[in-house]
């Protein structure tokens, strides 16, 4: 089943939720569909189009601005699965300050990194392994979070990302 897009009543963007969990809140009627997939769900009695954007019929307060959670595949998605030192495909993440030297576990300190290079510089710093950073790493926009929580971002949500940023 694919993914859906939950927005808040004011069509802020809140989750992605699983296709089975955005029908059980349309269902509940706690939400409506706003753009459908084009499949149809069945059931005895019922037949529905399926989610694949929904907005809730409430409004949920957000107390804080929601951020990107740190992992290995946002690091890869942000960084393009290049390494950021020679450009090659990354199979592997680099704390460019070893984190046995102090370096935090932090966007800006955390890099996508080819084998070879993750091996070269070991536990150094790029400068004292003679290398350089092609990429400065950067902690993501306040919405790149939708971008990592799913592998494509259909084109349905498209147009209620770009409101959103």
């Amino acid at each position: 089943m694919r993914s859906a897009l939950v927005l808040n009543a004011t069509y802020e963007p809140l989750s992605v939720v699983s296709a089975r969990r955005a029908i059980c809140l349309v269902l509940c009627d706690k939400a409506d569909v706003v753009a459908d997939d084009g499949t149809e769900i069945h059931s005895e009695k019922l037949s529905m189009a399926g989610p694949i954007v929904i907005r809730l019929r409430y409004v949920v307060k957000v107390p804080y601005h929601r951020h990107t959670a740190m992992s290995r595949r946002a690091v890869f998605a942000r960084d393009n699965h290049r390494c950021g030192y020679c450009g090659e495909t990354a199979d592997s993440i680099d704390h460019v300050m070893p984190r046995s030297r102090g370096g935090k576990n932090v966007w800006e300190n955390v890099i996508a990194a080819c084998r070879g290079c993750n091996l070269r510089k070991r536990d150094r710093t790029p400068e004292e392994a003679g290398m350089h950073l092609s990429t400065v790493p950067r902690a993501p926009r306040e919405m790149s979070w939708i971008t990592y929580a799913v592998q494509r971002v259909p084109e349905e949500w498209k147009p209620f990302l770009a409101e959103a940023s």
